[in-house]
């Protein structure tokens, strides 16, 4: 198997980049800069939401191979705020007897109750539809998940959770995980190593210039 999940050779959107870098597989990324540099624009140009060129492909696989839908389970994106179609919670989810009670204990592993299923959507917390939106982009069994700022809308308690979450579901599945977020000590805590964006290019953490 090909060293690193995701490869990304001269990527350019927009009027930013090209951004080449990499990832292996497990690994976790965290991805900082300033506000309106282009940080979520990177993620829809990863998962084929805007026009970009260049390369991406995971396990040596283009995603030029891959119809557009197919790759967006393969590498999902959580965005900061999450869309939702049903009125009740429960519609979003798969909930089969065979994996109702994961779901259930993965809700009380995020600090949410397992009646949430049968919650209005409208009645939800932001920070609640955080929750819930990731728990749903698992569902897919992603090999990539690119997450936006997913603790924006949480106290630290509920980020705590939420971070320790992730890390098992890292080690456990090798999933491969791109964190933004603006609290450089949340990055110390969940990444591996920290890119940061500039315009025209990604640095390491300890190249940023300011």
């Amino acid at each position: 198997m090909n060293e690193h999940r995701l490869q990304v050779e001269k990527l350019q959107f927009l009027d930013k980049g090209p951004f080449s870098f990499s990832i292996r597989r497990g690994e976790c990324v965290g991805l900082s800069g300033r506000s309106g540099i282009g940080k979520s624009q990177l993620f829809r140009a990863l998962t084929d939401l805007i026009l970009s060129t260049g390369t991406v492909s995971l396990n040596g696989i283009s995603r030029d191979k891959v119809e557009a839908p197919d790759w967006r389970t393969m590498v999902t994106l959580l965005p900061t705020d999450s869309y939702w179609w049903y009125d009740l919670v429960g519609a979003h989810f798969s909930l089969e007897n065979k994996n109702i009670e994961s779901v259930e204990e993965d809700l009380v592993q995020l600090g949410l109750p397992p009646e949430v299923l049968q919650w209005q959507v409208s009645r939800l917390s932001t920070g609640e539809k955080q929750r819930l939106a990731l728990l749903r982009s698992l569902q897919s069994g992603p090999q990539v998940l690119l997450l936006d700022e997913p603790s924006s809308g949480l106290d630290p308690y509920h980020t705590e959770l939420l971070e320790v979450y992730l890390k098992r579901k890292q080690q456990n599945s090798n999933l491969t995980t791109m964190w933004v977020s603006h609290d450089a000590l949340q990055l110390s805590r969940v990444a591996d190593r920290v890119l940061v964006m500039e315009k025209n290019t990604l640095l390491k953490a300890s190249e940023e210039t300011g």
